[in-house]
């Protein structure tokens, strides 16, 4: 069996976050985890996968319009030249 057990002070130093953020993932139903004794919240390794693969931003597709100009002289750019 090669599943590890994390407190979360541990498991947010694996993922470079806050305790807090895995805490009130957990006790808000986002985020997978275990309950040991009496509400003693723990992560598995499995856990964290799941965690880092909720929290993804899925990328975005490249912009097909044409650059977005902001300003006055922008605008000028814009304007067909005489």
């Amino acid at each position: 069996m090669d599943l590890e057990f994390f407190e979360p002070a541990e498991a947010a130093a694996l993922m470079r976050c806050t305790e807090a953020w895995l805490r009130d993932g957990a006790a808000t139903g986002r985020f997978p985890h275990t309950c040991w004794g009496k509400g003693k919240i723990i992560f598995t390794s499995e856990h964290i996968l799941e965690i880092a693969r909720l929290s993804e931003v899925p990328a975005q597709a490249a912009p097909t319009s044409a650059p977005r100009l902001i300003g006055t002289r922008a605008k000028g750019r814009l304007s067909p030249v005489n």
